[in-house]
């Protein structure tokens, strides 16, 4: 039972964050936002689990290369590719956001093409996006497994340096149709805390642990698949 209590959470806040966050009338009238706000409990939030998974990635990169030990590469890579994953889900729920919000003609903050196809952030998180999958192409591409683990350590080193800024820093540096960078308009009362709506609170936060434990979740089945296809190559073996 203590080794499933996570996973248990996990299953209870996903469950509380689609009823509360699709059914309760929990979120502020923000004119240009409406109720399209919900989506701040599934596109924000995966783009924050896809933020944690990248540094437990890292982090896993780092003691590989202190130990030379490859589970720690294993759990490097896999921590990644579920990081990419939803990257991709926080990208596509992000997309579905602002054809309801800056691409429709009805609302006040509508923005041409050419001014999304500019927006920082999308562009950002694309870059740092095909900066993983990069990595994953080139980790994947080298036959010698030493040499395969301590290039890929290197570079994930690298690709998490570049994370933050391109997705956090520089967009709100420049003009932005996102809250909070220059330019933006209306503001989100979910991510500004001094604005942070108490109701969204009680969903956003949870929403945010279940989504990264789902994550970790994923990551531990296809650590333990790599384990049993690599099994000659690990001498310890993680406890089941």
């Amino acid at each position: 039972m203590n080794k499933w209590w996570w996973k248990i959470l996990c299953i209870i806040l996903l469950l509380y964050t689609l009823t509360a966050g699709l059914l309760w009338n929990n979120v502020p009238r923000v004119p240009n936002l409406q109720e399209t706000i919900r989506n701040l409990y599934f596109h924000v939030c995966m783009w924050f689990a896809m933020m944690i998974l990248f540094t437990a990635s890292v982090v896993q990169a780092v003691k590989y290369l202190r130990t030379n030990d490859l589970q720690y590469d294993i759990r490097s890579r896999e921590f990644a590719v579920t990081g990419i994953v939803f990257g991709i889900l926080g990208y596509a729920t992000g997309t579905i956001w602002m054809s309801y919000t800056w691409a429709d003609p009805n609302t006040p903050t509508t923005a041409s093409f050419s001014q999304i196809a500019k927006e920082p952030k999308l562009i950002g998180a694309a870059i740092a996006l095909l900066i993983y999958f990069a990595y994953l192409v080139l980790r994947d591409s080298i036959s010698d497994i030493d040499k395969k683990a301590r290039i890929g350590a290197v570079y994930n080193i690298f690709a998490f340096a570049f994370l933050f800024p391109a997705i956090w820093i520089i967009p709100r540096l420049l003009p932005s149709l996102h809250p909070g960078g220059e330019g933006g308009e209306g503001g989100n009362p979910a991510l500004n805390y001094k604005d942070l709506a108490p109701q969204m609170r009680t969903v956003f936060y949870p929403a945010i642990i279940g989504w990264t434990l789902l994550g970790v979740w994923i990551t531990s089945l296809k650590v333990r698949m790599r384990f049993l296809k690599e099994k000659n190559l690990i001498e310890q073996w993680p406890e089941k």
